[in-house]
């Protein structure tokens, strides 16, 4: 049985290197790209991302991923964002008292952390729902590693009954609750980074990879 080709997309913006190698570790068959087509017929597409949510949504509008990404999820194709690359899902980003249209898949603005201490960096457990797919097989007090100031605070996209499955939310906190994970039916993201996370990130994307066939 062939490995799942997974698409890491290259827009200038990504520890694209670590997360190419921990995807590979759970049997991933990765290829780092920018191409139209290429991320578009991966069985995944992983979107990565840091810094600045406005240059992130620059770079990714440059190589059309945020096409890249609504064609995928027309089409029920997965797609996996990490970091920022969860933040720039969210209709906006708010850095510095400056807002930025971000790919709005999800309602909501992703917006500084109240922390007396930022960036939020280290490790952190978080609060994942029992039905979650990503977090299967992790224990409740399992860590996860984190580098963010910014983060979306509050879900506001309402379930009208038709979907097959609400989405799965999972909370950290960090000076109050944030979003930590979401999942909703192929956009799945994670707000920590699971390449940098040990065991527990491996088996995150492992649990992702599985859900790809």
């Amino acid at each position: 049985m062939s490995a799942p080709s997974i698409a890491l997309l290259d827009y200038g913006s990504g520890n694209l290197r670590s997360a190419h190698r921990a995807l590979e570790r759970v049997g991933g068959d990765v290829t780092v790209t920018s191409d139209f087509d290429t991320a578009l017929d991966a069985d995944g597409l992983v979107v990565p991302g840091v810094g600045a949510f406005a240059a992130c949504m620059e770079g990714l509008r440059a190589v059309k991923g945020d096409r890249i990404i609504g064609r995928r999820l027309a089409g029920g194709r997965p797609v996996l964002g990490i970091c920022v690359g969860m933040q720039i899902l969210f209709e906006q980003g708010v850095e510095f008292g400056v807002e930025a249209d971000g790919c709005g898949e999800w309602p909501g603005a992703v917006t500084r952390l109240h922390a007396p201490v930022l960036p939020h960096m280290g490790w952190n457990t978080v609060a994942a729902p029992e039905d979650s797919v990503l977090f299967a097989g992790l224990d409740a007090d399992t860590r996860f590693y984190f580098v963010h100031s910014y983060a979306a605070q509050e879900w506001t996209m309402d379930n009208d009954g038709t979907a097959l499955r609400a989405p799965a939310l999972t909370w950290a906190d960090y000076g109050g609750k944030f979003l930590a994970a979401i999942e909703n039916g192929p956009l799945s993201a994670t707000q920590f980074h699971p390449e940098k996370s040990g065991d527990a990130g491996a088996q995150l994307l492992r649990n992702w990879i599985g859900s790809l066939a």
